[in-house]
């Protein structure tokens, strides 16, 4: 079984990146992967620097990496901010990407050998497309396997219904479509 992890770059309440999490949630499960569900509200990740990192690896950081570590592949769900990356998942991608304990500088131990995917909603006629090219540069750059399907939503505050379903077919079907293709280049791969 693919072991996925769902990391949205957003901690917003009512987050159009949150919902599209959600829904990929749901399609991972059933094409079968185990998924875990990344809140990074949940980990108290300072600003990365050299220095801090030097004077102490951050717990939360170890914690994050160490979860990465066990997956298969990672789905990153990604708002934009000012055409590209939210700091927030900026900041988390960095830490996980550092060395601890004995590895070497270039171990990149979270993700090289990885599958991830992509997805974005934006209230953008855009859908958050900036962001996501952005986001496979810095992913291809720690030796991650970037799979080309992705999603985009845009126009995303009209783009779900009340219950956070997508009310277009098309972006729906995508979620679908991306989280197959997610989940068996994860099993290829494992």
């Amino acid at each position: 079984m693919a072991k996925i992890a769902v990391i949205v770059g957003s901690v917003r309440e009512c987050s159009y990146n949150r919902a599209l999490g959600r829904l990929a949630i749901g399609a991972l499960e059933s094409h079968g992967a185990s998924v875990t569900d990344v809140d990074l509200g949940d980990y108290d990740l300072p600003l990365y620097s050299a220095k801090l990192e030097a004077e102490t690896f951050p717990e939360e950081a170890r914690r994050l990496k160490a979860l990465f570590m066990a997956q298969d592949g990672l789905l990153f769900v990604s708002p934009e901010y000012n055409g590209s990356v939210s700091p927030l998942l900026k900041n988390a991608i960095d830490w996980a990407s550092r060395p601890s304990g004995d590895e070497s500088a270039v171990a990149l131990s979270a993700y090289r050998g990885k599958v991830t995917a992509l997805m974005a909603a934006s209230v953008s006629p855009f859908g958050g497309l900036r962001g996501l090219m952005h986001l496979r540069q810095i992913l291809s750059t720690v030796q991650t396997l970037v799979i080309p399907d992705q999603l985009l939503v845009p126009n995303a505050h009209m783009a779900f219904d009340e219950g956070g379903n997508l009310k277009d077919a098309l972006p729906a079907s995508l979620v679908d479509v991306v989280a197959a293709r997610l989940v068996t280049v994860a099993r290829s791969l494992a």
